[in-house]
């Protein structure tokens, strides 16, 4: 019902009918409610379960974390009141605030976070560092939780803090239990809003409710995810258009309030229109990557893998995102993001300098690539996948290579991308995806990162070297000595090819100029209002 007034307002738009504003929602309701077009369909509800970032930007609406990130990447207190450290780290109490529950009316209990973190540990990268320095994680109490280390970690608060995919949020201990690769699709949780079960309708329609138990710290202000998260709107809906025309027409008319991820040519539109602003949803750079499905040919072959650098271009990757327009995007991009303090040029010398598409069919014919099939699989409905996986198609086309392009949409990708299997059994050899800002910060929470084969991210590499790298880095004493190791791990996934950085771009988001207050990071819903 909602889709359908939506696309039948935004169709008379396009057509340039000014009948839209007629049926426009009455002032006071429509303070009332914020609407979204998101950057993608909403198909997973479990965080845990995907990478996907539309299931994070999902689970921050409606659970909580025990510490947030501000936009230094200082741990801030969320759902904790405090910590106390004994015995030189190894053994760590955290309280929790008094006041918080969950959306069935239970209180937040150190059992549930139990239960959460015990879960989070088994899939999050960092979680999974946290769990090999942990001996004992237990509820001392209702309100207190217990870590019995085996010795200091020192990033304990930024773990339990990560926005990265897979954040440690809080469930309550019925859900947390459940199996960490299996679904959860019950939605309670504790944060600022209330996913509507009735009205979700994949690939068309989702809606949230205001959480009016919910209880937001008092402590700090508001700064990517910590600070208090002050719902001032009753409804946030959020409009699946894969047509970025009719998304474009329906915030020009008003029936929607914000666009997540406009293509360059519908942001060039939008600026003509004095109420909406076009602004950047992050203020670092997102990172798009390149990744390789290690388990089967061509690409388990490490020559096959580096037979490809000649002939990447990280500008044409980046351009097909943002456009052409080059302050918009860096092509000069290692393992960290631009801009901050782990990001550096060691080892990139093969994507520098000019490119040769006859260089790289070489390196393949040497490497002994004699027409094996190999498979794209990408997204339709999803901006830079999207486009980045359109370049890549491109690319291997004109490499030669005997490539089957599967593309599809983003939720049957995200499906499609945990599959194991050979290609001639339904698999894939390569896809491209990017990451937020906050993902490639260091190697903590770093999926593309991982070298530990079974257990890492999709593509399930093999590299010991950079699992032993990340080990010390997690000890490293300061920033010097953690630059020095960072350095150390793009050299290894330069020759190794885990996968290839194939540039970051700025990710540029419309809002109606009557919203205020917009948190910047993702598409974050609390904190902002209507003036």
């Amino acid at each position: 019902m909602h889709r359908r007034s939506l696309l039948a307002g935004a169709a008379a738009g396009l057509a340039g009918s000014a009948g839209l504003s007629r049926v426009a929602i009455a002032q006071p309701a429509r303070n009332r409610v914020l609407k979204l077009v998101p950057q993608a369909n909403l198909t997973s509800l479990d965080p845990i379960w995907t990478t996907a970032n539309i299931t994070r930007n999902h689970a921050y609406m409606i659970h909580d974390t025990l510490y947030g990130m501000d936009s230094s990447f200082v741990p801030r207190p969320q759902l904790a009141e405090g910590v106390v450290e004994e015995n030189d780290g190894k053994l760590v109490t955290l309280t929790l605030r008094q006041g918080p529950k969950f959306h069935d009316g239970e209180p937040v209990r150190a059992a549930d976070v139990v239960a959460s973190l015990q879960r989070w540990m088994k899939r999050s990268p960092v979680g999974q560092k946290l769990a090999t320095f942990v001996e004992e994680l237990s509820a001392v109490d209702d309100r207190r939780v217990r870590f019995r280390m085996k010795q200091r970690f020192p990033m304990l608060l930024s773990a339990l803090a990560q926005v990265s995919n897979s954040p440690a949020f809080i469930l309550p201990e019925r859900l947390a239990k459940t199996d960490a690769f299996t679904q959860i699709r019950d939605t309670t949780g504790c944060g600022p809003y209330r996913f509507k079960a009735d009205e979700f309708n994949s690939g068309s329609f989702v809606a949230y409710e205001r959480n009016a138990d919910y209880s937001p710290t008092t402590v700090g202000t508001p700064s990517l995810t910590a600070g208090p998260k002050l719902v001032h709107f009753d409804r946030v809906e959020w409009n699946i258009i894969t047509d970025a025309s009719t998304a474009a027409a329906a915030m020009q008319t008003g029936e929607v309030d914000w666009f997540e991820q406009p293509p360059p040519e519908i942001q060039t539109l939008l600026k003509r229109n004095r109420q909406l602003a076009i602004e950047e949803i992050d203020p670092l750079p997102l990172v798009g990557v390149l990744r390789f499905n290690h388990l089967h040919g061509p690409f388990n072959d490490k020559k096959m893998r580096q037979a490809l650098l000649p002939a990447i271009s990280q500008s044409d990757f980046m351009s097909a995102i943002v456009g052409p327009e080059p302050s918009l995007y860096n092509d000069d991009v290692g393992v960290f993001t631009p801009g901050t303090p782990l990001a550096n040029k060691v080892g990139l010398e093969p994507l520098l300098g000019a490119r040769s598409l006859d260089r790289a069919k070489a390196l393949l014919k040497e490497a002994g690539y004699t027409n094996q099939p190999m498979r794209l699989i990408g997204p339709t409905d999803i901006l830079a996948p999207s486009a980045m996986s359109q370049v890549g198609a491109d690319l291997v086309r004109r490499l030669g290579m005997n490539a089957d392009i599967a593309f599809g949409d983003w939720g049957t990708v995200v499906q499609r991308r945990t599959s194991r299997e050979p290609v001639d059994k339904g698999g894939w050899s390569m896809l491209f995806t990017s990451f937020s800002s906050f993902d490639f910060v260091d190697p903590s929470c770093h999926f593309p990162l991982r070298g530990n084969g079974a257990q890492a991210w999709v593509g399930w590499p093999e590299v010991p070297r950079l699992e032993q790298l990340r080990d010390e880095w997690f000890l490293a004493p300061d920033l010097a000595a953690q630059k020095t190791i960072a350095e150390d791990m793009q050299r290894v996934v330069m020759d190794e090819l885990p996968y290839i950085p194939v540039g970051a771009y700025k990710s540029l988001t419309a809002v109606n100029r009557s919203l205020k207050d917009r948190v910047g990071g993702f598409a974050i819903a609390w904190n902002i209002k209507r003036a």
